[in-house]
């Protein structure tokens, strides 16, 4: 998988007249400008509110949500926390996709695992050069801080010298709340 993975979901998105943005270690390979390491799959967040448009917009697709680990299919009810994960394939191509739902209130993007944590709406995503919209790196990063893998602390150490001091604030804030004995923590200051 590769950068023209991105492209191609961004082309696929084109006429959705929603945010939808790259999440996950993608969105950090964005961020920073190249591809950092090989990725098995491709994650795009939408806010929870719009999961109908999103269905609705990819009608020849397949959607199965995910309840504690297990695939169901997603028929037209509007899903609801805990359920924030849909898979979604290409009944004419077999293309797949992974849709990671977000919470929002008003104007801020709220963290589903700890709603203290909150983030204004209108800069949660950015825009790579090539103008892929991607979920910010700190908020990628606080979703990964929870059950940390290898290749998550790998995008940890590669990015942390790009955030500049608010993106690191409002990380080491967010982990302080959520995550206070993080060994990422120790690289926030």
């Amino acid at each position: 998988m590769s950068l023209e993975q991105c492209q191609r979901i961004t082309e696929l998105m084109a006429g959705f007249e929603k945010a939808w943005f790259i999440a996950g270690g993608w969105a950090i390979d964005l961020f920073i400008g190249k591809e950092t390491r090989e990725h098995s799959d491709i994650e795009i967040a939408i806010f929870r509110k719009e999961q109908l448009y999103l269905k609705d917009y990819l009608k020849e697709w397949e959607f199965k949500k995910v309840i504690k680990g297990e695939f169901h299919t997603w028929g037209n009810e509007y899903l609801e926390l805990p359920i924030h994960e849909i898979h979604s394939s290409n009944k004419l191509n077999g293309d797949t996709i992974e849709v990671l739902l977000n919470e929002t209130e008003e104007n801020d993007w709220k963290f589903r695992r700890d709603l203290r944590i909150s983030y204004p709406l209108n800069s949660v995503w950015s825009y790579s050069e090539t103008g892929i919209p991607y979920l910010n790196p700190e908020i990628v990063l606080l979703y990964k801080a929870k059950n940390t893998r290898e290749i998550d602390h790998q995008d940890f150490m590669i990015i942390k010298d790009y955030l500049d001091n608010k993106k690191k604030q409002w990380l080491r804030y967010a982990l302080e709340l959520h995550e206070p004995k993080h060994e990422w923590l120790q690289y926030l200051y």
